[in-house]
């Protein structure tokens, strides 16, 4: 089982560093930070110290959106990280609740977001993708890799189904009735989300399911995620 830890990107930059630098050396594998530039601090920038200070945590945010980067800017950005670092970061890809809210701009759209999981993860790894009509290809990557994984809440977004990378794209992470399970594919998750801030800080568990598919497959991993919705969180392989 791996497990993770997940930050605000409060300064100073040193300390969320010097946190995750403890934290691998206490077993944690993967380092996570939230992504509301406005509320905290860019946090691009520091994970390339995370990087730095860490030896195999793979690291990225939980969760950043497809609405205030262009896609473009986020795939060349995991792409340098992962070239400097060897492919050691994770895209947490969601509606952009906070980030867009604090802006005065509205989440996006389910089919914004599985459309940009898509453009991000091709131009990542190198490939070529269509964009507004135009291919576009990330000349310079070479061996990138890159998971993404969905948070997703609501019935809406916990029925959509992760795509495999043959699939059409206007059925890229189409929403709906669950298919069967392919045979093989985990598809248990767990979420975790603390009681009402008048309660005691405890946290309790909820087992939840999101749909596999061929080069998918669920986390089981206790990665905290403060909220009061249930979550699930999907990754291409």
């Amino acid at each position: 089982m791996d497990f993770g830890l997940v930050l605000q990107t409060d300064p100073p930059a040193s300390g969320v560093v010097e946190t995750m630098r403890r934290a691998e050396g206490e077993g944690f594998g993967y380092g996570w930070t939230f992504d509301s530039h406005v509320l905290w601090q860019e946090p691009f920038v520091i994970y390339s110290q995370i990087l730095a200070a860490t030896s195999d945590m793979k690291v990225g945010p939980m969760v950043t959106n497809p609405g205030t980067r262009h896609w473009t800017v986020t795939a060349s950005l995991f792409a340098t990280l992962n070239d400097m670092f060897g492919n050691r970061t994770v895209c947490g890809l969601g509606r952009g609740d906070s980030a867009r809210r604090v802006i005065g701009q509205n989440p996006v759209t389910l089919a914004t977001m599985s459309e940009a999981m898509h453009v991000i993860k091709e131009l990542a790894e190198g490939r070529e993708v269509m964009l507004d009509g135009a291919p576009i290809r990330i000349p310079w990557v070479r061996d990138g890799r890159l998971e993404i994984w969905m948070a997703a809440y609501g019935p809406k977004a916990l029925s959509c189904r992760p795509p495999t990378r043959t699939s059409p794209a206007g059925q890229w992470g189409r929403c709906g009735p669950r298919p069967a399970r392919p045979a093989g594919i985990q598809t248990t998750s767990r979420s975790a989300w603390p009681r009402p801030p008048t309660s005691a800080p405890t946290w309790r568990t909820s087992g939840t399911s999101c749909a596999g598919s061929a080069g998918w497959s669920a986390t089981t991993s206790p990665i905290w995620w403060p909220g009061t919705a249930r979550t699930a969180r999907c990754r291409t392989s």
